[in-house]
């Protein structure tokens, strides 16, 4: 009875630890991150800033305030969400972050243009659901993946904590190798 019991422990404790931990923690970041991006388009597209500008267009708002939101989330990725993995090369990280945000950033960019432009969609609520509703819905499922399995991946030899995990994998093949002889 009890070994059914460890293996689902086991299950879900490799379940929170392989993906669920991450995708919490990139949640926590995300959502800020989104307080950050829809705030500051909302301002720049009621003229807060000023009027008749780039910065008031409908993309030039979302350029400008997913920009800022993605610095921010580096952060929060870096330091906290991914801080297992971070990568000594802090401008090469930053620079693959940075790529990955972008392809986001073009996914919400390209659902607020077909809804503004081509669907003529043209008020403030149609523009923040396509592009902070199913711009973003569709653009937070490709960064995770990419954050996850290629910036912050554990295939990375060059991340901060490398040489701690591979003592601990070393560890625990030997550790519980010599534990099933012994026993």
């Amino acid at each position: 009875m009890s070994e059914p019991r460890t293996r689902s422990s086991s299950l879900l404790s490799r379940f929170w630890h392989g993906i669920a931990s991450y995708a919490v923690k990139f949640g926590v970041v995300g959502i800020v991150g989104l307080v950050i991006d829809v705030s500051l388009f909302n301002l720049l597209r009621l003229g807060v800033f000023g009027d008749d500008h780039f910065a008031q267009s409908p993309v030039g708002a979302k350029i400008i305030s997913v920009s800022v939101a993605i610095a921010f989330n580096w952060l929060g990725s870096r330091y906290w969400a991914f801080r297992a993995n971070r990568r000594r090369n802090w401008i090469r990280e930053l620079g693959e972050y940075v790529t990955v945000s972008l392809g986001g950033l073009a996914i919400g960019v390209l659902c607020l243009w077909v809804s503004h432009y081509v669907l003529g969609f043209d008020n403030l609520f149609a523009d923040n659901i396509a592009s902070n509703v199913v711009g973003l819905g569709l653009g937070t499922v490709f960064r995770f993946t990419l954050y996850r399995y290629w910036v912050y991946g554990h295939h990375r030899s060059d991340t901060v904590e490398a040489p701690t995990k591979v003592e601990a994998a070393e560890r625990s093949l030997f550790e519980e190798r010599s534990e099933r002889i012994d026993g």
